[in-house]
């Protein structure tokens, strides 16, 4: 039997959009009110211009007050609000007129209210709902209002709401399907739980929460605790929100959505290798639960970016392999695996953008702005690359497209592109957004930067420094920045690298010019020299490359592994000749990937000035250009700036305080290495470089050793990506505007000028100094070799040194064991294994020398926790086969080798 306009209208109500059409089918259909319902449905199923045929063939005149409110509702889903605002104030009206048919009044007012909330009439919107639920209650009525009162604070008709919609759920969810009766049950729950956080009562929401664990499955009540972390976030309870979410893992260890945010939490406080990680658990059990993993490793590919750029393509691959194993071998066009294909393309596309695949990363971002024009990461992702490589013009009218669609991001790209708006309205209007709170705390930092930007170019300084500060000190809220902390490793490399290091180690390094570097304090002009550089025939300028930063990550790496004690910069001592070399080719290796035809490739990582000393190790002949500029304009610019690796090293830069700190750091680091390598750094000045561009640049080139060009003068209009902060500023011709910035905000610079010239304080040094480099390599090598007493000669002078050397201890115990002095030897591999428990192949190599003293229980328990490679089996040797694979043959870290018979320990 057909189903009745009632019947359809409530699936409507119900929004089950599949049951609908179905319906519709089954009724034909026959009647306008029939057509106008199956119009309903195609445009809620996504179906927008078979709703719009269907709309075509219907006889607008034929329709009653009750189908042109159902036509209302088409047009809001189709998103013509101004249609749907004519129609039903049109169908108010004539069912005020006597004699008019009746129409549920109810459903007209909740259809209008929806309407005058998306205009931004709120009071409206508000008026009309509460007229609407006093005519009939509804699910979704309650819903919207609830929402307006926790919006306007109105908490006491919030709660007397809350009240009245489980009241009337109890007896209205008979009616519903099982998915949508338990969806309203988890939306009354949500607001439960924001109303008792509305009030700051934490402490009563997160007890309300423990007692729903008992009546709730584990993805209602997962769902309830990720609400709450993200509303303690948006309290910039950051710690805490952190303490759920993980206490949920440890509750619901298999529930996927915690880890994502969890990430999502690591990675906006800057610990990125902990997101990383996060993802990585996050896939593992996707794949063990059968589920997708497409959009896990697109995620891991965005979050490893700016971290590990090759993890990020390895991981955006193997996005689109679980992509395409999904679709299967003819494909798949469902919705779900259409939206993922996006994501896969966005993550490849930004991967793209990394490598400087430039052209082939702009196809694919038009490529899906073809299908989907709207698409707010295609459209940034776009406009980021056009301003990048160049094209402001183009990069605007994306930025403008966005806007449209998504004001706070589109205008905030517009600032950032230098168009500012004209209009105070939309600055009051971006400001509050700024306001709204969310995952990263009670506003948007990003935004209320660009704010001051635009604020400082209507000259209103007072106002910008206001907005920079309150963006700086929700920064600082996230941030671990520890400014005593980074004045003592400072003092750490100046001992490390003293004059006699470089004494002892004449003749180590390779003998190349290849590297430039442009270092200097973040924001003094290292961008513009290195875009000066580049405009040069035989220099490549790649950008603010990673390379050196890796190595030393490797070395504190690999200081763990052996369990030594030290750390980057007290190890330098320990890097023999061999190693050196290797880390260097591996370095000359990369940067000729960039470009295998120039002389001289630049990396113009400011930072870098702290990395001085170790790039002299591995490049005697590396050229450093040293870039200076007036400290208050660096201090303005840098507190100014959101910078996208603010934990990579730009902490200090969202303190004034700070600031003062770190420029007195980089002052006393520049006079250490112009004493170690005198006449070996050249110093730029900015001022100089604006003022007499030529001069500046000849001293350069002749710096670098290459012939004059004037193209480099033409800088803005290299055709290279640029993606630091001073991407608009370095296509712009020379300008000396940016000169005494300071001035503006003279009278907010008291820290800056107290923490610059405070006296420069730090805990005296004790670091320990290696008789010479390498002893452990050496003594792993003639252990190889079968020359065991000059390999035990170099593990006890190690120890003498460093007496806690995990891997020194251990492989000496080794050595103790070939010798056959077993008790001793185990002891000491005891201490290695304590030291190191992580280290499987050493307890298992420990578990071999147990069974070879006769103690088969001791070996028995250590074997359980041993993770033996496959096939492996113990051999008929007197003494086991021990696992090195640690050896220093190339690299910036000690690379793994093929294990033979005999090795040595693995680290």
């Amino acid at each position: 039997m057909p189903a009745s306009l009632e019947v359809l209208r409530r699936l409507a109500e119900q929004q089950s959009y599949p049951a609908l059409r179905e319906a519709c089918d089954g009724a034909g259909p026959d009647t306008p009110g029939t057509a106008v319902l199956l119009a309903l449905a195609d445009a809620g199923l996504g179906q927008p211009a078979r709703a719009r045929r269907t709309l075509a063939a219907i006889d607008a005149a034929s329709l009653d007050g009750a189908a042109r409110v159902d036509l209302a509702a088409v047009h809001i889903a189709l998103g013509e609000l101004d249609a749907a605002v004519a129609a039903l104030e049109a169908v108010r009206r004539e069912s005020e007129r006597p004699g008019s048919a009746p129409i549920d009044h109810a459903l007209l007012l909740a259809r209008l209210a929806w309407c005058r909330l998306q205009q931004g009439q709120r009071a409206r919107a508000l008026e009309h709902y509460e007229q609407s639920l006093r005519l009939r209650p509804r699910m979704a009525v309650f819903h919207n209002l609830m929402r307006l009162y926790l919006d306007e604070g109105r908490l006491g008709d919030l709660a007397a709401c809350l009240d009245a919609a489980w009241t009337f759920w109890s007896k209205e969810q008979g009616n519903w399907p099982d998915d949508l009766k338990r969806n309203h049950a988890q939306r009354l729950r949500n607001t439960q739980l924001d109303l008792l956080l509305a009030g700051d009562d934490v402490e009563a929401a997160e007890a309300w929460l423990d007692r729903q664990e008992d009546q709730l499955g584990e993805t209602d009540w997962c769902d309830l605790l990720a609400r709450l972390a993200h509303a303690l976030a948006a309290r910039d309870r950051h710690a805490q929100a952190e303490e759920w979410l993980r206490d949920g893992v440890r509750r619901h260890p298999e529930h996927l959505p915690l880890y994502g945010q969890l990430a999502a939490l690591a990675q906006l406080q800057g610990r990125v290798p902990q997101a990383i990680a996060l993802l990585r658990t996050a896939i593992r059990l996707a794949t063990a639960q059968g589920r997708s993993t497409t959009l896990l490793w697109a995620r891991l590919s965005s979050t490893a970016l700016m971290f590990d750029p090759g993890l990020a393509r390895a991981a955006a691959e193997r996005a689109r392999s679980a992509l395409d194993e999904a679709a299967g071998p003819n494909g798949s066009n469902d919705d779900d695996t259409n939206d993922e294909r996006i994501q896969v393309e966005l993550a490849v596309a930004a991967v793209e953008v990394q490598e400087q695949q430039v052209g082939a990363a702009e196809r694919r971002y038009r490529q899906v702005l073809e299908q989907h024009p709207q698409l707010i990461p295609a459209l940034k992702g776009l406009g980021q690359l056009l301003m990048q490589v160049g094209r402001l013009d183009e990069a605007a009218a994306a930025f403008e497209q966005l806007a449209a669609i998504d004001p706070a991001e589109g205008h905030g790209a517009l600032i950032f592109a230098r168009h500012f708006p004209d209009d105070d309205d939309v600055l009051d209007g971006l400001e509050k957004l700024a306001r709204r709170p969310g995952l990263e705390g009670s506003v948007r930092t990003g935004l209320l930067f660009q704010l001051a930007a635009a604020w400082e170019k209507r000259e209103a300084y007072d106002r910008a420094f206001a907005l920079a500060g309150e963006a700086n000190a929700a920064c600082r809220r996230l941030l671990r920045y520890d400014p005593k902390a980074h004045r003592q490793h400072c003092a750490r490399i100046r001992h490390a690298f003293s004059s006699a290091l470089y004494a002892q180690r004449a003749g180590c390094g390779l003998d190349t010019s290849l590297p430039v570097f442009v270092v200097g304090m973040p924001r003094s002009g290292t961008t513009l020299v290195e875009q000066l550089l580049a405009g040069h025939s035989r220099i490549h300028g790649a950008g603010e490359l990673g390379v050196i930063p890796r190595v030393i990550a490797g070395l504190e790496r690999w200081e763990r592994r052996v369990g030594s004690g030290r750390r980057y910069p007290d190890c330098a001592d320990d890097l023999d000749p061999k190693v050196l070399n290797g880390i260097a080719e591996r370095i000359v290796s990369e940067l000729r990937e960039y470009a295998p035809d120039a002389d001289h490739v630049v990396d113009k990582l400011p930072h870098n000035f702290e990395n001085i000393g170790l790039i002299k190790l591995l490049f005697p002949r590396a050229k450093i250009i040293s870039v200076r500029r007036d400290p208050r304009d660096i201090a303005i610019s840098n507190y100014f700036t959101d910078f996208a690796a603010r934990q990579g090293g730009m902490g200090f830069a969202y303190d004034l305080d700070w600031i003062g700190e770190q420029l007195a750091d980089h002052n006393l680091l520049m006079h250490h290495w112009q004493q170690v390598f005198p006449s070996e750094i050249l110093e730029i000045h900015y001022d100089d470089l604006v003022d007499h561009p030529e001069a500046s640049a000849r001293a350069m080139l002749d710096y670098v050793g290459v012939a004059w060009e004037s193209k480099v003068l033409d800088f803005a209009e290299l055709e290279r990506p640029i993606r630091t902060a001073s991407v608009w500023q370095v296509r712009q011709p020379l300008y000396s505007s940016s000169k005494a910035r300071w001035q503006h905000y003279q009278a907010h610079l008291s820290p800056l000028i107290r923490a610059t010239n405070r006296k420069i304080e730090w805990t005296p040094i004790e670091m320990l100094s290696l008789p010479q480099p390498g002893l452990l390599n050496a003594g792993v090598d003639r252990y190889r070799d079968g020359d065991l007493d000059e390999a035990e000669r170099c593990f006890k002078q190690l120890l003498l040194h460093v007496s806690s050397h995990a891997a020194a201890s251990f492989m000496l115990g080794l050595v103790y064991v070939h010798k056959g002095h077993r008790r001793e030897g185990i002891e000491l591999m005891e201490r290695g294994v304590e030291r190191c428990p992580w280290n499987h192949h050493w307890r298992t190599d420990l578990a071999r020398a147990y069974r070879l003293d006769g103690r088969d229980h001791e070996a028995a328990a250590l074997a359980d926790h041993a993770q033996r490679p496959a096939g492996a089996a113990m051999p008929a040797a007197d003494a086991p086969t021990t696992h090195v694979d640690y050896l220093f043959h190339s690299g910036d870290h000690r690379c793994a080798i093929s294990r033979g018979d005999v090795t040595a320990a693995s680290c």
